[in-house]
């Protein structure tokens, strides 16, 4: 792993524009993106290191580190292990530590100076999984979350089984958290804590008694003390509320839990520069973190507790994600403490943007430093809290690296990469239009139009409905390569943000909780007409389409009218009595739906798609992948069953049990162009 470090080049200026006419963008340009993640700064503010991933020669991905000075000169490639990721700078700024992944079955902490050279190991980890990593203040220690294989399920062992000609173990359960979509199957292995000393590498556990394996920490300044957000309870997976934040000594591993602090989720521990607050992400109430509730920016005092919500007072959530299918959707909340410790900065989305917002730690507005359609993602803070490392996208440009300069009220934007300026120079792109409809109640529903590059005005064309998933995520304005080749097929697109969806307020989200199919029906039913009113819009052909809960609505769609031509159902879930149990979350009865799946299951049925695909004419693709673990395909196998039956047409694409949930936007490139011809083709065919 020989790196250079990137020489001091000023940059050029705009890219010129490409010979002759632009070409419409195809699926097969998935192979030549470039997308970046995890900027992060140096402590002096004058260099930032961040990740690019590819796809390869072998139909893999291919990540690396980058380096580029934030002055504007070039950035170049800092490592060449082909599976480096999250790197962190030490506090001196002397060397980087990162996660190198080139043996997937055992990825190590590696640390290069950051004047380049040669990456050297510093973890000596067994076979398992890194979740993330802190370096400590002092620079002496790393902290980091790391789950061990279980025995019978390393290489070694299955090697062994092969040799002997043995079968695979059966796995024995006692505990409902076996299993995480993306993860695969981890049986009774916990995320637990552990200490690197940064000069041996020699590690140590401290904390394991996290009953799910999910928390954050933090160090203190001094380094002496690490703040966790964590669960002890032997029914963690449905009893969220009982997080807790506790300061553990590193010298003698001792705890002590933060008082006072009230029942609800915590995650996003952060520890203020001058050690004497913590702000953390948290709502009050039974619900995880993810939920139709606002989760809040908290602060409190590590000692005495004496908590306070910063952000009850707004409409806004920590956790209002844009989707896209060029990144993976990040939930998390991010948190950042300015360097005088008297603001915290935070990631906020509202109206299908994101951007970069702050609060006083004594209270008071949110501030947003950030505006326009653009989706701004957070990365860290110099040590003199001026210049923060971020990446920016939109509708016509893949995300990219920039730093913003804090050193007023607005902040300052500056792009620092622009990686995929050859290939977006030669594509002609379609950029969207928002525009408000209002529902028979009076609810204002956001959505946005995409019309074919160099359309026809003479013509009507087809069209195509987009339903986004969680259903608490939105739609925005970040690059999403599916929309984009859709409209370069001639297809309009419609996107739209119904009630259910983040982004809107508290209500707005939460006006379809344990109701599904009710108020968001409602609101599709309000675009699904305006439509129709386009003058470019050919009504007679028109789709529907939409992954996850957009699978959900999809199916819900095709069991409630007759409007569409067609419809493609993607991961989706059909059937919320048999999806009981077969998801790798489990919900609580009477939490978020009413009833339950054995003596109760009227409202989980009566909410099922299923139930009414009696009345279902509409030809219909379904995708759907073997190894979901979060809408499991048995979910795609009833409406399959159900659409035959009903003698209407239908076509059951199932991808290979390597494939999980997300396989639309991380899954193998050479089936995720599959699945994006799957979709053409039945596009072309029946609209």
């Amino acid at each position: 792993m020989k790196t250079k470090r990137p020489r001091r080049l000023r940059t050029r200026g705009s890219s010129a524009k490409s010979a002759g006419r632009r070409r419409f963008i195809t699926p097969e340009d998935l192979l030549r993106f470039r997308l970046v993640s995890d900027p992060q700064v140096s402590p002096d503010g004058s260099d930032i290191v961040f990740v690019v991933k590819h796809v390869g020669q072998k139909n893999e991905y291919v990540s690396n580190l980058w380096m580029a000075p934030t002055d504007g000169g070039e950035p170049s490639q800092f490592t060449n292990g082909s599976k480096d990721s999250h790197p962190r700078w030490s506090p001196e700024g002397d060397r980087i530590a990162f996660l190198c992944g080139r043996d997937k079955h055992k990825p190590q902490i590696y640390t290069i100076s950051a004047e380049g050279g040669e990456a050297v190991a510093l973890t000596q980890l067994p076979q398992g999984s890194i979740s993330t990593f802190r370096w400590s203040p002092d620079g002496r220690m790393i902290a980091l979350s790391f789950r061990r294989h279980d025995a019978q399920w390393t290489e070694t062992a299955k090697k062994d089984r092969q040799e002997k000609g043995l079968s695979d173990p059966p796995r024995v359960i006692d505990d409902w958290w076996y299993r995480l979509d993306g993860d695969g199957y981890f049986d009774a292995q916990r995320y637990q804590l552990y200490l690197v000393d940064t000069t041996t590498g020699k590690h140590r556990k401290i904390y394991t008694k996290d009953t799910l394996g999910f928390f954050s920490f933090d160090f203190s300044p001094d380094s002496k003390k690490l703040a966790i957000t964590t669960n002890q309870d032997r029914k963690a997976m449905i009893r969220p509320w009982t997080d807790q934040i506790i300061i553990l000594n590193v010298a003698t591993n001792k705890i002590k839990k933060v008082p006072d602090l009230p029942l609800g989720p915590k995650d996003a521990v952060a520890w203020s520069p001058d050690g004497r607050f913590l702000a953390y992400a948290s709502r009050e109430g039974k619900d995880s973190t993810y939920s139709t509730e606002n989760l809040e920016l908290w602060v409190c005092d590590p000692i005495k507790g004496n908590p306070k919500s910063l952000t009850a007072r707004e409409d806004h959530c920590l956790m209002a994600a844009p989707m896209s299918d060029t990144a993976e959707v990040d939930f998390a909340a991010h948190l950042l403490w300015s360097s005088n410790s008297r603001r915290i900065y935070m990631q906020l989305g509202w109206h299908g943007e994101s951007h970069l917002a702050s609060v006083p730690r004594r209270g008071g507005r949110i501030n947003f430093h950030t505006t326009g359609p653009r989706v701004y993602s957070l990365g860290n803070l110099s040590q003199d809290g001026r210049t923060m490392a971020m990446i920016v996208g939109s509708v016509t440009a893949l995300d990219e690296v920039c730093v913003a300069d804090l050193t007023g009220h607005d902040a300052t934007i500056r792009a620092v990469t622009n990686l995929n300026r050859k290939l977006l120079g030669e594509l002609e792109l379609s950029k969207p239009t928002s525009r408000w409809v209002k529902a028979a109640d009076g609810t204002k529903i956001q959505l946005w139009v995409m019309l074919p590059p160099r359309r026809s005005h003479r013509r009507k064309h087809p069209a195509a409905l987009e339903i986004h998933g969680g259903p608490h995520a939105q739609y925005g304005v970040g690059f999403f390569h599916e929309f984009q080749v859709l409209v370069a097929a001639g297809y309009v697109i419609f996107f739209s943000n119904p009630r259910g969806s983040k982004g809107y307020g508290r209500d707005h989200c939460a006006a379809i909780r344990g109701s599904w199919g009710g108020a968001d029906w409602i609101d599709i039913q309000t675009v699904i007409e305006f439509m129709k009113r386009q003058p470019f819009v050919n009504a007679q052909r028109m789709g529907v389409m939409g992954g996850s809960y957009g699978g959900y609505m999809t199916n819900w769609a095709i069991g409630h009218t007759q409007e569409f031509a067609a419809a493609i159902t993607d991961r989706c879930v059909s059937n919320l009595h048999s999806m009981f149990g077969t998801s790798d979350f489990t919900e609580a009865p009477d939490r978020y739906w009413p009833g339950n799946s054995w003596d109760r299951p009227e409202s989980l049925w009566e909410r099922s798609p299923l139930k009414h695909l009696g009345n279902a004419k509409t030809p219909t693709l379904i995708i759907h992948s073997e190894g979901d673990l979060r809408c499991n395909i048995e979910q795609a196998e009833q409406v399959f069953t159900a659409l035959k039956l009903r003698n209407v047409p239908t076509r059951f694409v199932r991808y290979p049990r390597s494939t999980s949930h997300g396989f639309s936007r991380a899954g193998p490139p050479d089936l995720r162009l599959h699945r994006l011809h799957q979709i053409l083709s039945w596009w072309k065919k029946y609209l």
